[in-house]
C-alpha cells in the first residue's frame, strides 16, 4: 500500500517535478528549518532533509523531515548507510512512517574522514542497493531484513541518487539500472553543468527504458560565486563543471544573479531532454534563490493535487 506523498502524485500523474534540498543546521534550532520550509513550501513539490552530509554532525533528518512537514512542505528523508547499521535504520523508517513521511531518499554517504569526527567508526552494515531492497520488503511484503513481519502498514515512495558524471561512465546506467531493479521509484542526479555529457547519459538511459520504471530528476546546483565555481571544478569528485562556465562567473558582475541565471538555462535545457520528469534544485545555504529560479524557469504554480 503506497502512502501517496505529494511528490509521488506529481510525478506519477506525469507533470514535471521540483525537489529542492534542506540542510538542517549543525545545532538545536527549529527555526532555521522553518524558515526553509517557508522559503521552499510554494515552489518545490517536495525538499531533501540531508542526513549529516558530508559527514558533518548536523540536526537529524528525522527531526527536519517533521519540521518541514509541519510547514506545509512534503519531505523527502535521506538515510545514509555511513552511520547506522540495518536495526537503526529499519528503526528510523518505522518512526519516519509514524510521523507521517513517506518519501525517503537511499545513499551511501560520504566516507566520515572527509567530515569534522574524522576518527569516527563507520557502519556501512549495508549499502544503498541493499537500502532500497530493504524499504522495498518492508513496503511491499510488510517484512523487516530479518523475515520476522511488520506490524501495519509501511507506505513509502522509495528514491535513489545517480552520479552520471561518474568514471567509467559506460558503466553509471548498469548502476542506475541495478537501483531501479532494487526498487528506487525515483532518482535525483549529481548537478548537471555539462549538458552534453548528461544528454548522452540520458540516452543510455531511455536505450534501456529505464525511464519508463523510475523518474529521473535532474540535479542542479545554483552558483553564488566565482569561487564556488573554481572549487567545484577542481575539488568536487563527480562533478563536472566546464571552464567556461567558471569565465562567466570570473566576468560576471553580480554573481548571485549571473548564477540563478546559469541554474535557469540548465534547467530550461534538462526539460527538453527525453526522459526527464523533474529538477532537484540543490541550494543549500542559498534556499531563498529557489523560488526565483523556479519562477524565471516557469515551473510556477506548482501542480496541487
Amino acid at each position: 500500500m503506497k502512502a501517496g506523498t505529494n511528490l509521488e502524485k506529481v510525478l506519477e500523474s506525469g507533470r514535471f517535478a521540483v525537489t529542492a534540498e534542506a540542510g538542517p543546521p549543525k545545532g538545536t534550532s527549529a527555526a532555521v528549518m522553518q524558515r526553509k520550509a517557508e522559503a521552499l513550501r510554494h515552489c518545490c513539490d517536495a525538499a531533501n532533509v540531508t542526513d549529516n552530509q558530508t559527514a558533518i554532525v548536523r540536526m537529524s533528518s528525522l527531526a527536519g523531515c517533521v519540521i518541514m512537514k509541519q510547514g506545509g512542505v512534503d519531505p523527502v528523508m535521506q538515510i545514509v548507510c555511513r552511520d547506522r547499521n540495518r536495526i537503526a535504520i529499519q528503526s528510523d523508517v518505522l518512526g519516519a512512517v509514524a510521523l507521517g513521511i513517506g518519501n525517503i531518499l537511499c545513499l551511501s554517504g560520504d566516507h566520515q574522514m572527509f567530515g569534522n569526527h574524522p576518527t569516527a567508526k563507520n557502519v556501512f552494515d549495508i549499502d544503498s542497493i541493499q537500502l532500497i531492497q530493504a524499504l522495498k520488503a518492508m513496503r511491499d511484503e510488510q517484512k523487516f531484513l530479518c523475515g520476522d513481519d511488520i506490524s501495519g502498514e509501511v507506505p513509502l515512495f522509495i528514491g535513489a541518487v545517480a552520479n552520471p558524471y561518474a568514471d567509467p561512465f559506460e558503466f553509471r546506467v548498469a548502476r542506475l539500472a541495478k537501483k531501479v531493479k532494487a526498487g528506487a521509484e525515483f532518482i535525483q542526479t549529481q548537478a548537471v553543468y555539462d549538458i552534453d555529457k548528461f544528454a548522452k547519459w540520458m540516452e543510455m538511459v531511455v536505450e534501456r527504458g529505464l525511464d519508463k520504471q523510475t523518474h529521473i530528476l535532474a540535479g542542479v546546483i545554483p552558483i553564488k560565486s566565482a569561487g564556488m565555481a573554481r572549487y567545484m571544478r577542481d575539488y568536487v569528485s563527480g562533478v563536472t563543471v566546464p571552464d567556461e562556465l567558471v569565465t562567466r562567473m570570473e566576468q560576471a558582475q553580480d554573481t548571485k544573479v549571473e548564477g540563478a541565471k546559469v541554474a535557469v538555462e540548465i534547467i530550461e535545457q534538462v526539460k527538453e531532454i527525453p526522459g526527464i520528469h523533474g529538477v532537484h534544485i540543490m541550494a543549500v545555504g542559498w534556499e531563498d534563490i529557489v523560488p526565483e529560479i523556479v519562477k524565471q524557469a516557469g515551473l510556477l504554480p506548482r501542480p496541487v493535487l
